[in-house]
């Protein structure tokens, strides 16, 4: 395999992103369609452009030979003078998504790495993400790359 190129994404990346988007909602709508509507994805094309712009949501993709393989959407979170929390800064990884024909060659482990290597230079104390309790496989990844349960999320439905 060539060696990943894994950068901030851009505007010419939102065709690409918008597959992944897909991609990863499916993942969502086929587990839980309860909640997920099928077919859909996350964000409008105006949505991930605003989301490009700002620099409390950097985006990163991962690309090979050109061609985007996976992205990380992240999210700078501090909750300053807050009464109860410690002022920390996290990058909170909103969304990670690698693209189905591109699993098990460690573009998700690349692209994980980069944004922790991203979060220690830019002084933030730790990296979250949560993950839906029926993706098994993401949850399994997750873990392997030494992600453990910061909290747990949990529902009765009536």
């Amino acid at each position: 395999m060539t060696e990943l190129n894994i950068r901030r994404a851009e505007n010419k990346d939102i065709p690409s992103i918008v597959k992944l988007l897909y991609e990863v909602h499916k993942v969502h709508s086929d587990a839980r369609p309860d909640l997920f509507k099928a077919g859909c994805r996350k964000y409008t094309d105006e949505q991930l452009k605003q989301i490009l712009a700002d620099e409390y949501t950097p985006v990163f993709v991962a690309e090979l030979d050109g061609e985007v393989q996976g992205y990380a959407f992240c999210i700078h979170k501090q909750f300053p003078q807050d009464s109860s929390m410690t002022d920390v800064k996290t990058l909170y990884i909103d969304d990670l998504c690698v693209d189905e024909n591109a699993r098990g060659h460690h573009v998700g482990t690349q692209l994980y790495q980069y944004v922790l290597d991203y979060a220690k230079a830019q002084g933030y104390y730790n990296v979250t993400l949560n993950v839906w309790a029926d993706n098994k496989k993401a949850l399994g990844f997750y873990e392997r790359i030494g992600l453990r349960v910061q909290k747990i999320g949990m529902e009765k439905i009536l």
